[in-house]
């Protein structure tokens, strides 16, 4: 007997560290309902454990048999309480009203049950203790039991998948411990079917406790703080207090009762203070793990958008590349002589295409940048060629006769080859020079290129519109136009130098933006180094 009630510390203990987890969750808020139910399902866990600690004491048989069934009758609610409190953490109680309604049925079946030889009958003395002989409804019961065990675990996990930061690490170290109680306790009904089992079964207790009160104390400080403030100033408040009912005198009794009333005045506007600042803490560590998952939403979003635009882009450019086909067929007069009013339909058709191809193919570089598909050839080829036939194709457009500007470019004699993917700068050099027409209505265009800080610097210069200074900052962001060009170019989308800004980011360079203000002109550019790089895609 001395060795069972040796044995019988172990369940002691465990119960001993449950309860006391169970009563300072409860403290932290006594009126909330997970609280509350937190509480109970470890004072059930406690008087279980209690309970075989006297059990493992008991002197006689009779005494034996009572002390097991009255641990069956706090037992039989441990499944549900578990399960209310998983779902009210999970805020998914409506969802599954009627399991939860049903649990707390069979739980209150269980109980009168639990009392009877229908449900344990008879002892089974192993070499650490002793237990009751489960009969047919024990059967039912552990069914009963290990389904609402299944049930928490399953929409813990369901939340684990879901959730981000402190939150997650938070519910982490929650399955971790409760997952050590729930498996390793229930072991213990083991001796019920004749199979004998070691009390360190019943320590099972320990981790848990440790585990959830770190999840509780190391994640979520804000409310241990609040705790922590209020039994200091309960305690100083009591010793006052009592100071003052051991006074020797009347001055001394006022004395202390002044003191009393000061301290507990501060004390009121101390716990106060500290409340409101954790609720605000409380506050932001929500909005911040709102933030987050909103972050990873649009990530998503973001990479859907993505293929989208990939997937609508191929789609398009087919259709208009026959567009293109049958305009020129048309125009060549392969199905018929073209009257001159047609010849102006067939150019206008013929311009609208050209913008749509444009877009699509902007579309497309985008697509190509942002899932890492744009191939990068790095060859010496001749800038001074490459800007002279830019220079040309853009001098021949209508508008730039209509508004009668001029393009000031000579060709840089020192600089002759740079290291560089030929395409993928002439779409830089064309794009900043088109811009240039498109936004200006009259002077000069100048364009240059020279050597600068061991690399190669291309300037366009215009006499436009200009812009400010929160353009200036914005201008490289995707799908951003400068706030005084918005209504002059409808057909532009924004991502022409988006796309310019990512493919001289892959040369090692950069690009930018200046204007002296609206209606001043403005200066596009960019540098790439002169060290020749690697063959790369981005």
């Amino acid at each position: 007997m001395n060795i069972i009630s040796t044995y019988s510390l172990l369940p002691l203990i465990s119960s001993l560290f449950v309860i006391t987890l169970g009563f300072f969750v409860w403290m932290k808020r006594p009126k909330e309902q997970l609280h509350i139910l937190f509480f109970l399902y470890s004072f059930t866990i406690s008087l279980w454990l209690l309970g075989t600690f006297f059990l493992f004491n008991a002197t006689n048989e009779l005494s034996q048999i009572k002390a097991d069934r009255l641990i069956y009758a706090p037992v039989v609610f441990i499944p549900i309480f578990l399960y209310h409190f998983g779902l009210l953490y999970c805020k998914c109680e409506k969802k599954q009203k009627h399991l939860l309604i049903l649990g707390y049925i069979l739980a209150f079946l269980f109980l009168p049950l639990s009392q009877t030889d229908y449900f344990l009958k008879g002892l089974y003395y192993y070499k650490w203790g002793v237990h009751t002989v489960a009969q047919t409804w024990h059967h039912i019961f552990l069914i009963y039991f290990a389904i609402y065990f299944i049930l928490f675990f399953l929409n813990l996990v369901k939340l684990y998948k879901k959730s981000v930061g402190i939150s997650k690490k938070q519910i982490k170290y929650l399955l971790v411990g409760f997952a050590i109680l729930d498996s390793i306790g229930p072991l213990a009904f083991l001796p019920a079917y004749g199979i004998p089992v070691y009390p360190i079964v019943f320590l099972s207790g320990v981790p848990f406790a440790i585990i959830v009160a770190y999840a509780i104390i190391k994640l979520n400080a804000l409310d241990l703080k609040t705790i922590a403030v209020e039994v200091v100033v309960t305690v100083l408040n009591f010793v006052i207090l009592l100071e003052l009912f051991f006074s020797k005198s009347f001055l001394e009794a006022l004395a202390r009762g002044i003191v009393l009333i000061v301290v507990v005045i501060f004390s009121s506007v101390l716990v106060h203070s500290v409340k409101k600042e954790i609720k605000r803490r409380e506050e932001l560590v929500i909005l911040a793990n709102n933030l987050e998952k909103a972050n990873l939403r649009l990530q998503e979003l973001d990479q859907q958008k993505t293929e989208f635009l990939s997937i609508a882009s191929h789609q398009l450019r087919t259709p208009l590349t026959i567009i293109r086909g049958y305009i020129e067929l048309i125009g060549d007069g392969a199905y018929g002589k073209v009257h001159k009013p047609l010849k102006e339909v067939l150019k206008n058709m013929d311009e609208s295409n050209d913008r749509l191809m444009t877009l699509v193919e902007e579309f497309l570089d985008i697509t190509r940048i942002e899932q890492g598909r744009t191939k990068f050839t790095f060859e010496d080829k001749n800038i001074n060629d490459l800007i002279d036939s830019v220079v040309k194709e853009l001098s021949m457009k209508p508008e730039f006769a209509v508004k009668k500007l001029k393009i000031v470019w000579k060709p840089e004699k020192e600089i002759t080859n740079i290291y560089m993917d030929e395409e993928k700068i002439r779409h830089v050099v064309f794009n900043f020079l088109d811009n240039s027409i498109k936004y200006s209505d009259k002077g000069t265009i100048k364009v240059s290129v020279e050597k600068e800080d061991n690399g190669y610097t291309v300037r366009i210069k215009d006499q436009g519109f200009g812009f400010n200074k929160e353009d200036e900052v914005n201008f490289f962001q995707k799908f951003y136009r400068g706030k005084n060009v918005q209504g002059t170019n409808v057909n532009g989308t924004g991502l022409g130098i988006y796309v310019c800004k990512r493919f001289i980011e892959k040369h090692g360079g950069h690009v930018w933006a200046k204007s002296p203000g609206l209606g001043k002109g403005s200066e596009f550019g960019f540098w790439i180094p002169g060290v020749k790089g690697k063959e790369n895609s981005l």
